[in-house]
């Protein structure tokens, strides 16, 4: 089983396209839909479907969203936003921007998922600023700096990430 990241956009771009896919989709494909949370959310507990579950509930909540004909599972937060996991590999994100990157602007709390976004956004573009590279752009250096992260720096400060991590690599080894 291989598997293929599609970037959508804006979250509801994203929602439409999974919503599309799940229309023409066959059995044997695997679909996921990953956006923020945009918000503070519960932790996740020791139970997988009551997570999933939360997640759906949270999503069909915040933005009205119909998850009726997708399985939970398959539904996933980055809390409460995708820079989260940027952040959390502050070694990486040195290295990417080089000098004159500011590594004590950003959070240095354990759990970023309790950073609100704002926050994070504000510590990150503080953060990066005066690098050659300049501010951080969700367009222009996201992509390249996911590439790059560590999956076990990430995994010990975003729970969420090491949780869709752990259930994609279990999906694709069963595949």
């Amino acid at each position: 089983m291989g598997w293929k990241l599609i970037p959508c956009g804006s979250r509801n771009q994203a929602f439409d396209a999974f919503d599309h896919a799940l229309q023409q989709a066959d059995e044997d494909t695997l679909l996921v839909l990953l956006v923020d949370s945009e918000n503070a959310i519960a932790k996740e507990t020791k139970d997988a479907d009551a997570n999933a579950q939360a997640r759906v509930k949270h999503l069909t909540q915040r933005d009205n969203w119909d998850l009726s004909a997708v399985a939970p599972k398959q539904i996933h937060l980055m809390v409460q936003c995708m820079e989260a996991w940027i952040v959390a590999d502050p070694e990486e994100l040195a290295a990417y921007y080089g000098k004159r990157f500011h590594a004590k602007s950003l959070p240095n709390r354990q759990d970023l998922e309790e950073e609100p976004k704002p926050d994070l956004l504000d510590k990150l573009k503080k953060a990066t600023q005066k690098t050659q590279k300049g501010e951080y752009a969700k367009i222009k250096h996201a992509s390249n700096l996911l590439a790059r992260i560590d999956q076990g720096r990430v995994s010990q400060r975003c729970a969420r990430f090491a949780t869709f991590t752990a259930w994609l690599s279990s999906e694709i080894a069963t595949g």
